[in-house]
């Protein structure tokens, strides 16, 4: 049963190949990116850019959605402890005014330009982002694959997590807590019943309302 576990959390963990091939190749600083929130109805769109350290290994990195959340504040503080590291915000009112596929990018763009120094190479979950300004490479499920974008993705679900507890701390009418803005029973039986809040996306109408 223990080499059966130890397997199964060798297979879930994002490696470093991608990273690797980039540095032979002659990019030195290659970031990983990922954004959080996007199918939220209330908070903002967070993104994060990591640049691991080569030299360190980091055990356990994985998408933060395999983790729970203990394992990711450890893992947080170990990435923001070791690693050069940047997050990039949108918030709701611009969510709505820019829709959420270009409120993420925005967010990601935000991330990548504050890494400094400015990485040689960007790795991006999912898509590439225009007018980056960086050479980059858009990954299908690159949460799970690449260790850089595994690091983001956890960067980046930990400071939204804290900003929803901060945003339950002004407005607790709402559980923000509990479901992070995500469009829960709770969260929709608050909504109908206090209508929406300043943190909430008015764009974002879910069939249940």
């Amino acid at each position: 049963m223990a080499r059966s576990s130890t397997s199964r959390r060798l297979r879930l963990a994002a490696r470093r190949t991608i990273e690797n091939s980039l540095r032979r190749r002659g990019f030195d600083s290659v970031a990983g990116a990922d954004e959080v929130g996007r199918g939220a109805l209330a908070g903002p769109v967070v993104a994060a850019a990591v640049v691991l350290d080569p030299r360190r290994h980091i055990p356990g990195l994985r998408d933060s959605k395999l983790l729970t959340p203990a394992q990711r504040e450890r893992l947080y503080t170990e990435i923001t402890g070791s690693a050069r590291w940047a997050v990039g915000s949108v918030t709701p009112a611009d969510v709505d005014r820019l829709n959420v596929h270009r409120a993420s990018l925005d967010a990601l763009r935000q991330a990548i330009a504050a890494l400094e120094p400015r990485p040689a190479f960007a790795l991006i979950d999912g898509f590439r982002v225009p007018d980056l300004g960086v050479p980059q490479r858009g990954i299908a499920g690159g949460d799970r694959r690449c260790a850089a974008i595994a690091a983001a993705s956890i960067v980046a679900k930990v400071t939204r997590d804290r900003e929803m507890a901060r945003l339950h701390e002004v407005d607790p009418r709402y559980g923000f807590d509990r479901h992070k803005g995500y469009a829960t029973r709770a969260h929709l039986e608050a909504v109908a019943r206090f209508g929406y809040s300043e943190a909430h996306r008015r764009t974002f109408r879910p069939r249940a309302l």
